[in-house]
Parts: C-alpha cells; sequence; structure tokens
C-alpha cells in the first residue's frame, strides 16, 4: 500500500498578500520507507508535512494517506517536532503516556510498550525523571518514544534535531536509524541538512525555494545500518555533491559556502 500519495498539491495562504506555498508537489511514499524532505528554510517542507497531518488544508490536488483523503488529522500518524514539547510538570513516563490518555486508551495495557520503547532509546533508567533532568538529546527521545506509544503506522518527523548540537544531533540521526530498523513503519523527515537527509532516507525529495516544488526525488542506494562513517564513502559523497548541484544551480550556495 502506499502510505502517502500526493498529486498536483498546491498550497495558498490567503491574505491581504496571498501566498503560493506549495506548487504542483506530487509525491509517492510507499509503506515501510524513511524519506526525507530536504530543502531551504521557508520553502515549504513544513507546510507539506502540516498537510499530510491534517493540520492544513490544501488548496487544490489531492492527497491521500494509506488510501484516505486527508480531511482533518488522519488515523495512525505520530508526529515529533523540533522542540520536543514535553509538560515540564510531568514524568517521563506520564509524557510518553499522553497519546493514549487523549484516545482514552488502557495506559496498563500501554506499559509494556512503554518499557520496551524507553529501553530501545535508552532511557530504561530515567522514566520517573522529569524533563528538566534530562539532556537535550534525550529530551527528544523522550518526544519520540511519545510519538510512537501507539505504534503509529506514519511517524512525521519536522526538523526533530535542528535545536541539538552538531555531536547529539549525530548521535540521534544513528538512534533514529536504529529504532526505525526495529519497528519498519513509515518514516516522513523535513531536514535542512543534506548530510542528514542522505544518512537517514530511502530516498530524498529536494524541494526548490518558495513556492515549495519537488526539484527530484533521489534514491539512496546504500547499506544498512549505517554507521556514521558512511559519511567519508565515495558513494555518499556522490548522493551529497549532487544535491549540493542542485543548490548551487537554484544560486543557494557556492563552492565557498558552508553546508551540512
Amino acid at each position: 500500500m502506499t502510505a502517502v500519495s500526493a498529486r498536483a498539491l498546491h498550497k495558498i495562504y490567503e491574505g491581504q498578500r496571498s501566498v503560493l506555498a506549495l506548487d504542483n508537489v506530487s509525491l509517492e511514499i510507499p509503506e515501510g520507507q524513511f524519506t526525507s524532505i530536504l530543502g531551504p528554510s521557508g520553502c515549504g517542507k513544513s507546510t507539506f508535512l502540516r498537510c499530510i497531518a491534517g493540520l492544513e488544508e490544501i488548496s487544490d490536488g489531492s492527497l491521500h494517506v494509506r488510501g484516505k483523503e486527508v480531511n482533518g488529522p488522519p488515523d495512525n500518524i505520530g508526529m515529533v517536532f523540533q522542540r520536543d514539547a514535553l509538560l515540564d510538570w510531568r514524568t517521563i513516563e506520564r509524557n510518553i503516556m499522553l497519546p493514549i490518555e487523549f484516545a482514552k486508551k488502557s495506559t496498563q495495557a500501554a506499559a509494556p510498550s512503554m518499557a520496551k520503547l524507553l529501553k530501545l532509546t535508552g532511557l530504561a533508567d530515567f522514566g520517573d525523571r522529569y524533563p528538566r533532568e534530562l539532556s537535550g538529546g534525550m529530551r527528544q527521545r523522550a518526544a519520540i518514544c511519545r510519538a510512537l506509544i501507539d505504534s503509529p503506522a506514519l511517524l512525521l518527523m519536522d526538523e526533530p534535531f535542528g535545536a541539538l548540537d552538531a555531536l547529539t544531533r549525530d548521535q540521534m540521526n544513528v538512534e533514529l536509524q536504529r529504532i526505525w530498523l526495529e519497528i519498519r513503519n513509515t518514516v516522513i523527515f523535513v531536514t535542512h541538512g543534506i548530510s542528514e537527509s542522505v544518512f537517514l532516507a530511502d530516498k530524498v525529495a529536494v524541494f526548490s525555494p518558495r513556492p515549495g516544488r519537488i526539484l527530484e526525488v533521489i534514491d539512496i542506494d546504500l547499506p544498512r545500518p549505517r554507521k556514521l562513517a558512511i559519511r567519508e564513502s565515495a558513494e555518499f559523497g556522490a548522493y551529497t555533491q549532487h544535491i549540493r548541484r542542485l543548490f548551487e544551480g537554484m544560486g543557494l550556495i557556492d563552492e565557498s559556502a558552508e553546508v551540512e
């Protein structure tokens, strides 16, 4: 089954001056695939993700999640934002259980799943701690646990590691890959980091500056599990250089620019 199908999708923000955020976006994402959405800031990446999540209405075209037209938030999805948005007055375990409580399901029945997720993310000894007691990377792992607790078929991630330092971000890339290889759900991951997009994904959809259009969809043929050292390989470098050339063609970077 196709997890997400967007065809000739347009998104216009109406106002005194209308803004065309997405223009003729078409993308097919199969079940179980890890897809990176890559592009410069303000290109509509997050808008596209919010449309998939049913948080924004599309202006034209079609958008389906698991065969159903998106009219409001689809069933069986999870979402992780750039900020972890954990509730400071709740323990990590109680933060993770929030989706179960919102769905009015049994927290007792979900307890084994939570224990497995905490172990999977290296947080087994921190379930009774409060967010303020955890590092930024640990908080984001807890946010990922929260998004996964109700076993979503589709996980949407909106630049979840953008606020982390470079070392922690690398660690979280490896951690996320490990979690995904264990669970094998569909992931759509928004980023503006070229290396991050290639490292994580089976497929990278490269967006143009606003209005967001898909310039190219690139299949990433690299073995898994991937170690950080793969970024030094010629195969990895070929993918990142190709994407850089796309950005250079749009006038976004030049040879002297520092790019992730």
